[in-house]
């Protein structure tokens, strides 16, 4: 999953983006607001984690831009400033969480899990259909009875497929959903993800569009 990171304290962001990489987060980390704005612009994100004290766009600007332009990424504030009306104002622009400085790095994983399944509709953290089911937590998949922990990169192919089930997403949505900047995609990169989630579950959990992509159907019950 592809978080953007946009914050400017140098210490802190180095340990964020470290802390997040070790959590199996594909991250892209910038230090200012109008660089922030610009990568909300050009990627799509799994979530944003947004500090306020930015230089050149300010955090609440930043995110007031992005809900006027209709961008629904889940948005978790993160900010040393602990006063009532900087929480109201941020949760009422539209963030979905605010979380004050410093905080533990297991508290902010959770928040993620948690804003990540309000997103979804669901009221525990798991994605997916009862045929499909993918754990937030615990990391693994179920499907056609068999459940099994799934690799960094196969959970977030996972995840990407079924935050909607029955969507059909291209080689390159994948590839911008999975990989951060500065990654080298290998051309077979997702084919590799595909075929490895298939040898678990059979081959038509994940189903080819011909000429479109893949799918996730919601309801895929026979194991190929």
């Amino acid at each position: 999953m592809r978080v953007l990171l946009v914050e400017d304290d140098l210490q802190i962001g180095q340990s964020l983006l470290h802390a997040l990489k070790d959590a199996h987060y594909s991250v892209d980390w910038v230090r200012d607001g109008a660089a922030g704005w610009r990568a909300i612009c050009a990627a799509e994100y799994t979530v944003v984690l947004l500090d306020l004290g930015l230089p050149k766009m300010g955090g609440f600007e930043l995110l007031r831009q992005a809900r006027m332009a209709g961008n629904e990424v889940p948005v978790l504030i993160l900010t040393a400033r602990d006063d009532l009306d900087a929480r109201v104002q941020g949760l009422d622009i539209g963030a979905d969480d605010y979380l004050l400085k410093p905080f533990q790095v297991p508290e902010l994983l959770a928040r993620i899990r948690a804003v990540l399944r309000r997103k979804a509709g669901h009221a525990v953290s798991c994605l997916g259909t009862e045929a499909v089911n993918l754990d937030l937590d615990k990391r693994t998949l179920t499907c056609n009875g068999v459940t099994e922990v799934l690799s960094a990169r196969e959970f977030a192919l996972m995840h990407a497929f079924l935050e909607r089930p029955g969507t059909i997403l291209s080689r390159e949505q994948l590839e911008d959903k999975l990989y951060g900047w500065g990654r080298e995609v290998e051309s077979n990169a997702v084919d590799v993800l595909i075929h490895s989630v298939r040898k678990k579950f059979g081959t038509s959990v994940i189903r080819n569009v011909r000429g479109l992509g893949w799918t996730v159907t919601a309801s895929e019950t026979a194991k190929g």
